[in-house]
This record gives C-alpha cells, sequence and structure tokens, in this order.
C-alpha cells in the first residue's frame, strides 16, 4: 500500500467515525441516555474528521444550535482544507510518502 493510500484510509476512517459519532449521540439524546462528550465530538473533527462531523450534523440535525458547533466545526474543516492545500502545493505531501514507502 502506498503512503498515500493508506492516507485516504485514515482520513475515509475517520470521517466515518465522526459521522457515526454524531449520529449515535443523536439517538442517545432522543433516548435521554448518556450521551458522548462535546469534547470527544471535537478531538475526532480534529483528529481529520471535520467531513465527517459536518455531515453527521446536517443530516441528524444535531448540535446545530450550539454556536460553538455551528461555528467550530466548519471552521475546523475549513482550516483542514487549507493545511492539505498547502502541504500539497509546497509538495510535502509527496515527500511523506516517499519516507513511508522507503
Amino acid at each position: 500500500m502506498t503512503g498515500l493510500g493508506a492516507g485516504l484510509i485514515y482520513v475515509a476512517a475517520v470521517n466515518i467515525i465522526a459521522f457515526v459519532m454524531f449520529g449515535a449521540d443523536k439517538s442517545k439524546a432522543r433516548r435521554r441516555k448518556r450521551r458522548i462528550r462535546e469534547r470527544s465530538l471535537f478531538l475526532v473533527s480534529l483528529a481529520g474528521g471535520a467531513v465527517g462531523a459536518f455531515l453527521g450534523m446536517k443530516i441528524f440535525k444535531h448540535k446545530t444550535k450550539h454556536k460553538s458547533f455551528t461555528f467550530g466545526i466548519p471552521a475546523i474543516l475549513i482550516l483542514q482544507v487549507i493545511i492539505f492545500a498547502v502541504l500539497y502545493q509546497y509538495g510535502i505531501i509527496e515527500q511523506m510518502n516517499k519516507i513511508i514507502l522507503t
């Protein structure tokens, strides 16, 4: 597996996890069960799961009234896109792949 492939698998997995976490927390909220900590939802977003978190917020209509989420998750997503674009533009991602593959 290439380094890029491993990175894509990681990003896909963490986004799926974030999406599922938002859905599970919404389900728990409806049933008045013990909830997933907001800190955990933010941490999975920061770990690369901002797309999954954002989609989870929109699809499950969850945490949409919390300003920390309505501004925080999109801000994390934008920041992650900018970081990726900069790393890609300067060839850092390609260098990281070479290091991983050697």
